[in-house]
């Protein structure tokens, strides 16, 4: 009873540990929204600055009856109060932000402390704690996909939008981005490349240099009428990469046309390379955010298939483990099934501490091992012919005479 009961107790540390990226995520997105903020005002601050000083100065000009300095010094005032109102629209998206991953932080907060008032696995309530996180990873594993519509419709329908805006947020705004380089566009990109090129720094992430060297191939698409504007671009963007070899081969790239049949040279001009700075930005755009590389559903999936697997899953012998098609026979084990094999071919095999064996064993020539009495059973079934013992596995059949018995030692 007390094995029982310590195999049945919750322990909330453990659940904490997929758990992780509910909570990091909407931190991650107030420390963004800060440093933005940060920007916004130091760039205001340059701009209104000198508008101030220059109103103050053409007013003290004004003195009198000088109509054009008061029309600089309005001129001036005008231009202040235009980008103050840029800095609070600014201020104000990015305070509606902040609040919303507040708020979706605190009702992950509570989600996850309730696992403390759950005493036990078999307890009511974890059943209800658990369809809820699984609604969520559900929600996390459709946006990852691109199906954003049936994410939002999906939290709709659950009642979780507090506990995944940030995650519909965040997806969204990445799919964005995402949509436009396979649209062969940078400037989106290149536009929040800016507004985290600090943090890109921090991760030595090149995918700047990649978005302008692009670009550059673009210029040299265009042809020898955009020569000087390629250079210009080159060494404005290019030209400071620490990798001068790099640069020697992009400058020899405007050598060739986009036509040009033979590598590197054709790969740089091939259209393929849209979808691979799409992969990139996505995964920067995860890195930066702790967003995890790979859906939280699979994560989770992974753990449970580690406490099934055993090696006979993924055995040659097994007919369920390789070239699964929708008419293979139904398995015996979700390990061995067509929709998780591929997912659990990398995942350990469980750990037994205790091993079942049927009594009175006996190995068949093929090195399958059989309860005897349950092989019997099996055969009889069967139909084997006497004198013969079938493989219920595989069907193979065997003279009696070579089944030999085992002993476990």
């Amino acid at each position: 009873m007390a094995a029982e009961l310590t195999t049945i107790k919750l322990n909330p540390d453990e659940h904490l540990l997929l758990d992780q990226p509910v909570l990091r995520l909407p931190a991650e997105v107030n420390r963004s929204n800060l440093k933005s903020a940060q920007i916004a005002i130091d760039q205001a601050k340059k701009a209104v600055v000198p508008a101030v000083n220059s109103a103050t100065s053409a007013a003290l000009s004004a003195s009198g009856n000088n109509d054009q300095a008061a029309q600089k010094a309005l001129a001036s005032l005008d231009s202040m109060i235009q980008k103050t109102n840029v800095l609070k629209r600014k201020l104000s998206a990015i305070s509606a932000s902040t609040d919303s991953a507040s708020a979706s932080l605190g009702a992950r907060v509570r989600h996850l402390n309730e696992l403390h008032s759950i005493p036990s696995l078999a307890d009511v309530k974890y059943d209800e704690w658990s369809r809820t996180r699984l609604d969520r990873l559900l929600v996390d594993y459709l946006l990852r996909m691109g199906y954003l519509e049936s994410a939002k419709g999906l939290a709709k329908a659950k009642d979780i939008e507090d506990l995944v805006r940030v995650e519909i947020e965040a997806f969204e705004a990445c799919g964005k981005i995402e949509k436009s380089l396979r649209n062969k566009s940078t400037k989106e990109a290149l536009v929040w490349c800016g507004e985290n090129r600090k943090e890109l720094q921090r991760v030595e992430s090149e995918l700047e240099f990649e978005l302008r060297f692009q670009q550059y191939t673009e210029l040299i698409r265009k042809g020898p009428g955009h020569r000087l504007e390629t250079l210009t671009h080159a060494k404005k963007y290019l030209s400071s990469h620490k990798d001068q070899g790099l640069v020697m081969r992009a400058a020899g790239l405007m050598a060739f046309s986009s036509d040009v049949p033979f590598d590197p040279q054709r790969s740089l001009f091939s259209d393929d390379r849209w979808n691979r700075l799409a992969d990139i930005f996505v995964q920067t755009h995860h890195q930066l955010f702790s967003i995890p590389p790979v859906p939280l559903l699979h994560t989770a999936l992974s753990a449970g298939l580690t406490a099934l697997k055993t090696p006979a899953c993924h055995s040659k012998n097994n007919p369920n483990s390789s070239s699964l098609t929708d008419s293979a026979p139904s398995p015996i084990c979700p390990i061995c099934s067509t929709e998780l094999n591929a997912l659990a071919r990398n995942v350990p095999y469980a750990t037994h501490n205790k091993s079942h064996v049927d009594p009175d064993p006996v190995v068949l020539p093929n090195g399958r091992i059989y309860g005897s009495e349950r092989l019997r059973r099996a055969n009889e079934k069967l139909g084997t012919e006497k004198g013969r013992v079938r493989d219920p596995l595989d069907g193979s059949e065997f003279d009696e005479m070579s089944v030999k018995k085992v002993f476990i030692s």
